[in-house]
């Protein structure tokens, strides 16, 4: 019965990833000033290009997901954006331990999307995408 539901729930996936990542793009556009002090406060080398980068990765990457066009790639540049950016924007372990339990859970949710991704470039984006038209 599942197996039936596989394209649907391919399309969901992709959808509710890219909801977390379109925003994100967009909101590094509204406040890219911001988004550049606040990378460099933690530390992110060339924080200017390293934010034009995520803005694009995430914009561009989010959108592609979305519609399905290139999602084994894609979703790959997503699992490793999300994870590197784990390690410089959610680094716990490095906090005194009244901080951590937050920036815990938000390093390990990143892990989860990236699981998440990494299904993706394994399994590809469905039929009910633009990698799926090309094949069909």
């Amino acid at each position: 019965m599942l197996s039936t539901l596989q394209n649907p729930l391919a399309l969901i996936g992709r959808i509710l990833l890219a909801v977390l990542f379109v925003p994100a793009g967009f909101g590094k556009i509204a406040g890219f000033s911001g988004t550049v002090g606040y990378a460099a406060s933690m530390g992110m080398p060339l924080p200017t290009v390293g934010v034009a980068a995520a803005l694009a990765i995430e914009l561009l990457g989010g959108l592609a997901l979305l519609v399905g066009f290139g999602t084994r790639w894609v979703a790959l540049a997503l699992a490793v954006f999300t994870l590197v950016a784990s390690f410089f924007f959610h680094a716990y372990w490095s906090l005194p331990a009244e901080q951590q339990m937050m920036q815990q859970l938000m390093f390990f949710k990143n892990v989860a999307i990236t699981g998440g991704l990494l299904a993706f470039v394994a399994f590809g984006a469905g039929a009910f995408s633009l990698d799926g038209r090309r094949k069909g």
